[in-house]
């Protein structure tokens, strides 16, 4: 008898269960009403709750809503949540018998920090802005409520911003100054990072360098700020290392604000100015920065004049170098690195000498002579036997090599430091603990009494008594 190929039998099954698959449908984009009505809803469960991560959830959307929003939208939401009392509506719910209970004050706050954002964005309401500015520091300040530290840190963004726009920054400098020194009193961490970073911009925006190093000198940055925060300090940092010739400690807070940044497509201003200081302190280190960097999609654009300057420094080229400086002189003028792109002539020189093409050895014995007098080579002139001596080797084991060991140790550490206290844990569970421990000493008392005045029997002293 033939063999007879068997199929599986379960072959039809799963081609029925396939046919009768049915596509779920799409979720609908959340409306920009709904999304601040949720937002409120975390901020009122952060107040209720004494948990301020909720409210940090609600101010992540901040940079996208404000986006999206419109006066009519402003006016929408405004209207729904003062009116029906709750951030959340139900159209099944029974009408309340009491009036509905007026929003937090942190729901208020909110509102004006929309409102702030969305005057800002029309140049005739510039000072609308201000005064509205004006008017929720002195209420926020006047509640003084400790669950209203997240959103007052914004707050203080929308003031630096109000102040830039439609006035002078430094006119917000003795405001800043003195909601710093309350915020320190306070402990008011997230306040303190904002302050620190608006007081150093504004000092960097006027050339204050020496102000700027001296409030970083006198103050201490909160471990517990956040990343963006972080990134805008270190960013600071290293523009004042940089000018002050301090290139490797410019160098590793740059790298640090390029790591704490948000992505490139959401803080694509802050990404490409962050770039433009690195790739010219990496020149002025002696480095060449890689190809790659200059073919991002965010910093390709931004990045056009100093490449540029890039391949001038790498060929040696001083007549290119002082094209390309001219060129796009307005370009360094308005990012603030043209005096730092004006120290790259000596490195431009020193590529420049390995490819001179001289016709006597006077004119190179000169020229070399003149770059160790100015500090682009190290060494000496042996004129008997008519070449270069550079100087000698560094031990590659001596301290330097200790000291950049222990830097790593150190970040090490104070990465771990940072990550066990970015844990969260449930809220009172130290005080179950408490309890059980209460109770087992209250046990152990109760056991020695009774041990003491002898109303033990032995199955309770156990077999082996």
């Amino acid at each position: 008898m033939a063999d007879v190929e068997m199929k599986p039998a379960d072959t039809k099954d799963k081609k029925d269960e396939e046919e009768t698959v049915v596509e779920e449908p799409k979720k609908e984009p959340e409306t920009p009403v709904s999304e601040i009505k949720s937002n409120i809803a975390l901020i009122e469960r952060a107040v209720s709750t004494l948990e301020p991560r909720f409210t940090h959830r609600a101010l992540r959307t901040l940079t996208g809503l404000r986006k999206k929003v419109d006066d009519t939208i402003l006016y929408t939401a405004i209207s729904e949540v003062y009116l029906n009392g709750s951030s959340v509506k139900d159209d099944t719910a029974a009408p309340p018998a009491k009036p509905p209970s007026e929003p937090l004050p942190e729901v208020e706050i909110y509102f004006r920090l929309l409102l702030i954002h969305q005057l800002l964005k029309s140049s005739n309401k510039y000072p609308k802005a201000l005064e509205l500015v004006h008017q929720t520091v002195e209420k926020m300040q006047a509640l003084n409520r400790r669950s209203m530290d997240p959103i007052a840190a914004k707050i203080w963004f929308a003031v630096e911003r109000a102040y830039k726009l439609g006035g002078e920054i430094a006119d917000a400098r003795p405001l800043f100054l003195a909601a710093q020194r309350t915020a320190s009193l306070r402990h008011d961490d997230e306040a303190q990072a904002s302050l620190i970073n608006r007081l150093l911009r504004s000092y960097l925006h006027y050339s204050l360098y020496d102000q700027a190093d001296k409030l970083v000198s006198k103050t201490t940055f909160p471990e517990s700020a956040a990343n963006p925060q972080y990134a805008r300090y270190h960013y600071f940092i290293g523009r004042i290392e940089a000018v002050q010739l301090n290139y490797s400690a410019a160098h590793s807070n740059l790298q640090q604000a390029i790591r704490r940044s948000p992505p490139a497509k959401v803080a694509p201003g802050f990404y490409q100015a962050v770039h433009k200081l690195f790739v010219v302190v990496e020149l002025l280190m002696g480095d060449i920065p890689d190809r790659s960097l200059f073919r991002h999609p965010v910093l390709e654009k931004a990045l056009s004049g100093y490449f540029e300057i890039v391949k001038a420094v790498r060929t040696g080229s001083l007549s290119q170098f002082q094209t390309t400086l001219s060129k796009h002189a307005a370009q360094f003028e308005s990012d603030k690195t043209y005096t730092l792109i004006v120290r790259l002539r000596q490195n431009v020189i020193k590529t420049g000498y390995q490819e001179l093409h001289l016709d006597s050895e006077e004119d190179a014995e000169y020229i070399v002579g003149k770059a160790i007098r100015d500090g682009v080579i190290e060494g000496k002139i042996v004129h008997e036997k008519g070449w270069l001596e550079c100087g000698t080797q560094k031990n590659a084991y001596g301290s330097e090599v200790g000291e950049l060991f222990q830097r790593r140790i150190a970040y090490c550490l104070e990465l771990h430091n940072q990550s066990v206290k970015a844990m969260r844990y449930p809220l009172n569970a130290h005080r179950k603990e408490l309890a059980a421990a209460e109770g087992a000493r209250e046990r152990q008392k109760e056991l020695a009494k009774e041990i003491q005045d002898g109303d033990l029997d032995d199955d309770h002293m156990g077999e082996e008594f």
